[in-house]
């Protein structure tokens, strides 16, 4: 059966990329907080034409006064919105592990839906709760051959925790963040493939016909709780000696149907086109197969690109409560009487 997988466009083994870079305000309210966010280069100074006038910081402090002032008098303590400030640092961490190691994606995304699908819909426990990580879950039979891709991921959790001022992040969330890491490199590189390696090109392309725009709700996802336990045994199959119908039992018992089943072909494997050739065979599960390997050869991917994303959300918040003032902290007190403006 002919086909693309998007694996099959990772480039051989990269350095790692430098850190990146930090992020200040552009005025902006979250959810009670708010927070001024500019770019900036390692130096410290915007670049570009994004350089703040006097005007722009004039803008900035104003709206930060005034909405304070009509919300309360006194202090000018306000809780930082998690999401809004660490979440572009903690996507450049992982991008950037993640492109160090491209022979660790297929891992990286197997890691990630195992961990997802622990969940039991009868008991309501289990799902993305970080479980994976620990000891005695990493190591059963079904998560064989995962240990590199959470040691990176461990490292990366590390770079992470140093510069997060509302606490270490969840290993529940980053696995999932790095599987979405791991998601969008695959997307990218598609396109530089179909711009015949062409880099600049094919970053024009996704950025033009990709799907970056259906990642919204999946970020709002972020502020899962770790499990303190390992997840009962037993509710994983091991993907490379399933058979398709143990496949679409597990799938049909979180909710899925085929079609979840054919969009995640990449994450059942490390050879995505072999998978789908097994998925192939069952009738129900063909149709799909087959409409997303018509989609990866297309110019903007945009069936495949968008289910998986869809998919890849639910599947990240199965069972989860999540905690929406998860990394949030008190941003500095403003003294009034020390403004010159």
């Amino acid at each position: 059966m002919a086909g693309v997988s998007f694996l099959s466009t990772l480039p051989s083994l990269l350095p790692h990329s430098p850190q990146p870079s930090l992020l200040l305000a552009a005025p902006k309210h979250t959810n009670g907080g708010i927070c001024c966010q500019h770019k900036v280069d390692d130096s410290g100074v915007p670049d570009g034409q994004n350089r703040s006038n006097r005007r722009d910081v004039l803008s900035c402090f104003g709206a930060v006064i005034g909405v304070e002032m009509i919300g309360r008098s006194g202090s000018f303590t306000r809780m930082a919105n998690a999401a809004d400030l660490i979440q572009p640092n903690i996507k450049d961490t992982l991008s950037a592990a993640v492109k160090g190691y491209p022979d660790l994606v297929p891992s990286i995304l197997t890691l990630a839906l195992n961990d997802a699908m622990t969940y039991d819909k009868a008991t309501k426990s289990g799902g993305p709760n970080g479980s994976i990580s620990l000891s005695p879950e990493i190591s059963r039979p079904e998560n064989s051959g995962l240990s590199a891709a959470l040691n990176l991921l461990v490292e990366a959790k590390r770079d992470i925790d140093s510069y997060s001022k509302g606490g270490p992040i969840s290993f529940a969330d980053l696995i999932q963040f790095a599987a979405q890491a791991a998601v969008k490199k695959t997307f990218l590189d598609s396109a530089i493939r179909k711009c015949g390696g062409n880099e600049e090109k094919g970053r024009l392309l996704y950025t033009a016909y990709g799907s970056n725009g259906q990642w919204g709700l999946f970020d709002k996802q972020f502020g899962r709780n770790d499990a303190q336990d390992p997840d009962p045994e037993g509710r994983i199959p091991r993907w490379d000696k399933a058979s398709v119908q143990e496949m679409k039992d597990k799938f049909s018992a979180i909710g899925f149907g085929p079609r979840q089943l054919a969009v995640m072909s990449a994450f059942l494997g490390p050879d995505q086109l072999a998978t789908e050739s097994l998925l192939a065979s069952d009738p129900e599960v063909l149709p799909w197969v087959e409409k997303y390997q018509r989609s990866r050869e297309t110019v903007s991917q945009t069936d495949y690109e968008v289910d998986l994303i869809t998919t890849l959300t639910k599947l990240s918040s199965l069972g989860q409560q999540i905690n929406y003032e998860a990394y949030t902290y008190p941003v500095k007190k403003i003294e009034l009487s020390k403004l010159k403006l």
